[in-house]
C-alpha cells in the first residue's frame, strides 16, 4: 500500500505560512528597548502567542519543503533543491527566534533585564549575526525557490511571481516607512499556498487512473 504524503506535506506547507502570517501581524512593535519590555508586560498573552506561532510556522515550513520538491521533476530540480535548502536554513533560523521571543518575554516579566541592557544585546555581534544568516537564507530561499518555479512551470504563473515580489518588497520597506511588512508577508502565504495546492494537484491524475 503506497503512503500519500503529499496531501500531508501540502497542508504542513499552508498551515506554516498561515503561522508566520499571523505571528507577523500579530507581533507588538517598539521604537526602542524600554517600548518593547512595556509591551510584554501589557501584551503578555499576545507575545506568547506570537512566539508559538513562528514556532509553529518553522515546522510547518520544514515539513512542506518534501511537496516543494515534487514541483520539480525535472525542469529548475538542481535550483529548487538548493532554494530548498536555503530556505530550510531560514525556517530553523525562525524556530530560534521564536525562541527569543519566548525568553525575552520571560526576563521582562520577571523584571531581570534592563531596557539598556536591550540595547547591549541587541547590539552583540554574534546575535546581529544569527539575525542576518537568518533573515537571508530565508529570503534568499523564497526568492531562489521563486525562480524555480518560474523555470519549472509546474504551478499557475502567479504563484512564483508572488513569491519573487515578496522579496522585491524588501528594499522598499527601507524607502517607504509606511510600508507594513506584516501586509506584504500575504505574497509569501498566497504564493507558498499556491505552490502547496499545485503540489497536490499533481498527484490526482495518478491516483485517479490507478484500479480500484
Amino acid at each position: 500500500m503506497r503512503i500519500d504524503w503529499v496531501p500531508a506535506s501540502a497542508a504542513s506547507l499552508i498551515a506554516g505560512v498561515t503561522s508566520l502570517g499571523l505571528g507577523a501581524a500579530l507581533l507588538p512593535g517598539g521604537d526602542s528597548a524600554a517600548d518593547s519590555i512595556g509591551l510584554v508586560e501589557q501584551h503578555d498573552s499576545r507575545w506568547l502567542a506570537v512566539s508559538l506561532l513562528f514556532f509553529i510556522a518553522a515546522v510547518g515550513m520544514t515539513l512542506g519543503l518534501p511537496a516543494i520538491l515534487k514541483l520539480f521533476p525535472n525542469r529548475g530540480f538542481l535550483l529548487g533543491i538548493i532554494g530548498s535548502g536555503v530556505f530550510l536554513i531560514g525556517c530553523l533560523g525562525t524556530a530560534g527566534y521564536a525562541m527569543l521571543l519566548a525568553f525575552f518575554r520571560a526576563l521582562a516579566l520577571s523584571n531581570a533585564i534592563r531596557p539598556e541592557a536591550v540595547g547591549e544585546v541587541v547590539d552583540d555581534p554574534g546575535l546581529a549575526g544569527f539575525l542576518v544568516v537568518w533573515i537571508a537564507a530565508f529570503f534568499l530561499g523564497e526568492l531562489l525557490l521563486g525562480l524555480a518555479l518560474l523555470r519549472a512551470r509546474t504551478t499557475p504563473r502567479w504563484v512564483p511571481v508572488l513569491l519573487i515580489a515578496h522579496v522585491a518588497t524588501l528594499p522598499l520597506s527601507s524607502l517607504v516607512p509606511d510600508l507594513d511588512g506584516s501586509w506584504t508577508i500575504v505574497l509569501m502565504c498566497l504564493g507558498f499556498a499556491g505552490a502547496a495546492i499545485a503540489a497536490n494537484t499533481r498527484e490526482l491524475p495518478r491516483d485517479a487512473t490507478s484500479p480500484h
